[in-house]
């Protein structure tokens, strides 16, 4: 997410401000809304999750080199992946809209079943085109933004309270969020956390440090798991900013840069 400064700032500005918070809902927009949001006193009135086929193919089980061709069987296998993103978003009581960033491999048939699917999760999906058409690319999507945001729909609410215990908003996350059945916590992990309580820091949320390829910490589960295990082997706390970190599976905090970055 970017700062609440520069939200603030926006809204200062404008009547309509747009922040990502990216790799994924299920890491973006959960500590957007469960920790930026609550800081700040803001209140988002919609969100859009960026979706594309090539995305949904690869949770179809579509090796990256085979992504351009067409597979309709891989979407529709993939799109549990999407619906499962739109059912999270809108349990924060915010209503969604799904952006289709199309590539040129896209078929109508895939999108059409990207469509059907995201409809079947209760959401409009706006095909995009800003890559080719500039600004007329998404016209589409600001208007359907603007709908939602106008029809009073929103009802934002983070996913647990202040009060609640720490090991508790982790699990509160991994249940609803990622669909674990449990979260097993390191000795390490179970120590810090109890530290962090005695030292007065108990209300703070949490900032879930977990790979975005998957809602497990498993980069190889693609899809939709549910009934995972989710391993916290590491708390840390970083007082200043004003949350706790819980360190999920193999994971780097601070991943490090190609060998010839962008």
């Amino acid at each position: 997410c970017n700062s609440v400064i520069a939200t603030r700032t926006g809204l200062a500005l404008a009547d309509y401000v747009v922040t990502e918070a990216g790799f994924g809902a299920d890491l973006g927009a959960e500590k957007f809304f469960n920790i930026k949001c609550r800081k700040a006193g803001l209140s988002p009135k919609a969100a859009v999750i960026v979706a594309t086929v090539r995305a949904l193919k690869m949770n179809g089980g579509v090796a990256k080199d085979n992504l351009p061709a067409e597979n309709i069987a891989a979407v529709r296998a993939g799109a549990v992946n999407l619906a499962r993103h739109i059912e999270n978003v809108r349990s924060f009581g915010v209503p969604v809209v799904v952006g289709v960033n199309q590539f040129t491999s896209d078929t109508s048939a895939e999108l059409s079943e990207i469509k059907a699917a995201a409809a079947r999760a209760g959401a409009d999906v706006i095909v995009c085109r800003h890559w080719a058409d500039g600004s007329a690319g998404a016209e589409d999507l600001a208007r359907a933004v603007v709908a939602l945001v106008e029809s009073g729909a929103s009802n934002f609410h983070p996913l647990y309270p202040d009060a609640a215990p720490l090991k508790s908003k982790i699990e509160t996350i991994a249940e609803k969020i990622y669909r674990a059945a449990r979260v097993d916590f390191s000795l390490a992990a179970e120590r810090a956390l109890a530290s962090y309580e005695k030292l007065g820091f108990g209300d703070m949320p949490v900032c879930m440090a977990k790979t975005q390829m998957s809602f497990s910490d498993d980069p190889s589960r693609l899809g939709a798991p549910e009934g995972h295990v989710l391993h916290v082997r590491e708390a840390r706390l970083s007082a200043g900013a004003g949350f706790v970190i819980a360190i999920c599976g193999e994971i780097m905090t601070m991943p490090g840069l190609p060998k010839a970055p962008a």
